[in-house]
């Protein structure tokens, strides 16, 4: 049976003040959100799409200290798959 290895990524995003690079906040203001909904039968609904649309910058907060990493904030977008 194969071993466990951790693979070590040398350019993480690290946040400088504390050093977390695992958990990270994005806050997207100015966010339009319009939900389309059908009604059922028994007069509930179900929501059946969703689009949204945003208008503002997004900022990007460290998850642990929640210092303002905006800056990093391309690089961050760029590694979302």
């Amino acid at each position: 049976m194969p071993q466990s290895q951790t693979v070590l990524v040398s350019n993480l995003l690290r946040c400088p003040e504390c050093g977390n690079d695992q958990e990270f906040v994005e806050v997207s203001p100015e966010v339009t959100t319009t939900t389309f909904y059908q009604q059922n039968p028994d007069g509930s609904f179900t929501p059946v799409n969703q689009e949204s649309e945003q208008t503002g910058s997004p900022r990007l907060y460290c998850g642990n200290c929640e210092k303002d990493l905006s800056a990093l904030y391309e690089r961050f977008a760029e590694m979302i798959f």
